[in-house]
């Protein structure tokens, strides 16, 4: 699968521009998820410095990034182009019910990716 991750309060606690401290058990769960083969692109807010600043901070962590903002790497916007990506999954904490905790994510993911 394709998943869609937000970085501030879903990786990291809310702390924009800063870089909040990890949530518990985040990076490996990506990792995790990675190593059953799913693509992670990083969804996030931020531009300039501060998404280089998050993109570093998930490599530092081990979490590979499929793509950026963006549904594939080589994807280009123009002004003409809708900003929504393509995934079969979002994770964000701005979801209605807000963020489950990591591990009821990857079982939640596996279950799904297993059927």
């Amino acid at each position: 699968m394709i998943i869609a991750v937000d970085f501030d309060g879903t990786i990291v606690e809310h702390r924009y521009p800063k870089i909040g401290k990890e949530l518990p058990f985040a990076t490996l769960t990506l990792k995790k998820l990675q190593e059953r083969g799913h693509r992670l692109i990083l969804w996030t807010y931020r531009e300039g410095k501060f998404l280089e600043e998050a993109v570093q901070f998930c490599q530092s962590k081990g979490v590979e990034l499929y793509a950026v903002n963006k549904s594939f790497p080589e994807e280009k916007f123009d002004q003409s182009t809708p900003r929504k990506i393509h995934a079969d999954l979002f994770i964000d904490d701005r979801n209605i019910g807000g963020l489950p905790e990591w591990g009821l994510i990857f079982q939640m993911i596996t279950k799904m990716s297993d059927r």
